[in-house]
């Protein structure tokens, strides 16, 4: 893949300098020579809502940087059933560092477009550059976070407090505007109701209640089943029971 070089004297590749992942996600560690050498073994790709981007127990060869889109993470269990772990929006980082199989099945819960590069060009960047590890190890610790909060509310909310979370959790990652004091958002369900279920701990049915009561008590807006549309951010998150 050819890199065409800026025309400042930054030298950031053209591949890298609109995309949200040099911002703020890891790759904002790297210099502009990193990025160069990152852009010339990277490729970015779209992938269809649907499409296993990583399965469990597969070889891990390469990482990606989320650059648009919800992938879903889950694990399976023997008889088939499926736990839906987590979710990650743009611009995370998808993959485990050094681990050689993957623990988790990675799946693209919509639309997703993705910054690919190999397994050993990041692990050998992350050595050389302490940045890119730092940037790595937050994320992890953000994740181990959001874990905990996760188990909290699986075990202590109710039904209605954990849709609420899920929405907020929605909100704040995929309308670029519901920043933490946005006031309103707008934004598609990236799950279906069976996966948001599996998410919280529910059944499909008591999901369906609980946002056709949201709907009622005009918290939120629902159109198209799917679009979601919250005029007022503060009722929703009051309703979280944090």
């Amino acid at each position: 893949m050819s890199i065409r070089q800026d025309v400042h004297s930054s030298g950031i590749p053209v591949l890298c300098q609109s995309c949200e992942a040099r911002h703020r996600g890891v790759c904002g560690a790297l210099d502009a020579d990193q990025l160069v050498g990152l852009a010339k073994t990277s490729s970015k790709h779209q992938v269809e809502a649907g499409v296993e981007l990583v399965g469990d127990a597969e070889t891990v060869g390469s990482y990606s940087n989320v650059l648009s889109g919800v992938v879903k993470l889950t694990k399976s269990l023997s008889d088939g059933r499926q736990q839906v772990v987590g979710l990650q929006f743009a611009p995370d980082f998808l993959g485990r560092p050094f681990k050689a199989e993957s623990e988790i099945n990675a799946e693209a819960a919509t639309p997703v477009a993705l910054c690919s590069f190999p397994k050993t060009v990041i692990e050998r960047m992350m050595k050389e550059s302490p940045g890119l590890e730092h940037r790595l190890l937050k994320q992890a610790l953000n994740e181990l976070d959001e874990a905990r909060d996760w188990i909290v509310m699986l075990g202590r909310k109710s039904a209605s407090e954990k849709v609420a979370s899920f929405l907020v959790l929605i909100a704040r990652n995929i309308d670029p505007a519901a920043n933490a004091s946005a006031p309103s958002a707008s934004f598609d369900l990236p799950l279906t109701r069976s996966d948001i279920g599996d998410f919280l701990g529910l059944t499909t049915e008591t999901v369906s209640r609980q946002l056709t009561r949201l709907r009622a008590e005009r918290v939120i807006r629902i159109e198209n089943n799917r679009h979601v549309i919250v005029d007022d951010m503060k009722r929703l998150e009051q309703r979280c029971g944090d």
